[in-house]
């Protein structure tokens, strides 16, 4: 990777992480009652990760114009990591030998685009 390249992929990953927090929004709404229909979709909580989830896909395109897009979708799986650190710390999610496996196998899977490339 260029020098040049770092910012956009550096963008990119912070696009990536912030759906990964705006994901974390969602569901801790989820996990409330509401009064009616409306209100599940209309409180604050959903409309900011909505915003969210919309400032992160601008990042990812302004970080393509110059991140080739091979190298975009390994920093976007970097999201599966965030999510499963959010679930664990977060939620109280168990880290299952399944997922720490499934982790596992998406980090060797960047490391080895890493330095093959």
């Amino acid at each position: 990777m260029s020098r040049a390249m770092l910012p956009y992929a550096a963008l990119m990953l912070l696009g990536v992480f912030i759906s990964a927090v705006a994901q974390v929004l969602l569901k801790k709404a989820a996990m409330r009652q509401y009064d009616s229909f409306w209100a599940q979709y209309l409180n604050p909580r959903v409309m900011l990760a909505y915003g969210v989830f919309f400032a992160a896909t601008f990042l990812s395109i302004f970080a393509y114009r110059v991140v080739p897009l091979s190298l975009g979708a390994i920093l976007e799986a970097t999201g599966y990591v965030y999510v499963t650190v959010f679930g664990v710390v977060i939620f109280g999610e168990k880290l299952t030998m399944r997922k720490l496996m499934a982790l596992s196998l998406i980090l060797i899977g960047i490391v080895v685009y890493s330095l093959s490339g």
